[in-house]
């Protein structure tokens, strides 16, 4: 109950496309807090999952959870997003600033939301090598959570759909520092909380391997 309700207050009141944005819908800070607490709360799900069953799995079962997270995140986002550009294509046809319809399901720096998933999950376990040492456990995920960050980064600026491509670049175009910290804080809040979860998960032996 504590998550379905979550989950309803974070689209409906703090999502900037929710009914009742309170954070706010069009720029500023409470846009970016609540794109924060939305879209990067997902996809530190997407990718949180895949990393601590790297950690405290193996390799395998890190890369195995971050096709299925990173497969059904992917084709959500690409769904909503064409079915979005779909319905603004079909509401300016005509007219002079009419906006072209997307399908988001070939845009392959989405595609990539799939396959860093799978990075992420696989290079953690590789990287530990099944120790529970914490920090090995947290250079490994450091490690995966920003190799993963920068791969996307670079897919985003180079090989996104239009929308996607002139977002991305605006962003770097503007502030230096507000990009930085939209694109590498989520990832090392990622890196640095998961491991703390692993080590705790192997205290209480809740690690899926044998523990030493």
């Amino acid at each position: 109950m504590i998550l379905v309700l979550l989950i309803l207050v974070l689209a409906v009141y703090v999502n900037p496309t929710g009914a009742f944005a309170v954070l706010g819908s069009g720029e500023g800070l409470g846009v970016t807090i609540a794109v924060i607490l939305t879209q990067g709360f997902a996809q530190m799900i997407v990718l949180g999952i895949p990393l601590v069953l790297g950690l405290t799995w193996n390799k395998w079962a890190g890369g195995a959870a971050g096709f299925i997270m990173g497969g059904a995140y992917y084709l959500a986002v690409a769904g909503n997003s064409t079915a979005s550009y779909a319905k603004y294509a079909i509401l300016t046809a005509g007219t002079e600033h009419a906006i072209p319809a997307y399908n988001f399901f070939g845009d392959m720096a989405m595609l990539f939301y799939l396959v860093n998933a799978v990075i992420i999950g696989y290079m953690a376990g590789a990287l530990s090598g099944g120790s529970t040492n914490f920090k090995r456990m947290l250079g490994a995920g450091l490690t995966a959570s920003l190799t993963t960050t920068i791969i996307q980064l670079f897919m985003n600026n180079q090989y996104a759909l239009e929308p996607s491509r002139n977002m991305s670049i605006a962003m770097w175009n503007g502030p230096l520092g507000y990009a930085l910290f939209i694109s590498f804080v989520p990832c090392i809040a990622l890196g640095v909380i998961v491991p703390i979860l692993a080590k705790v998960m192997s205290w209480y032996g809740l690690s899926a391997r044998k523990q030493y």
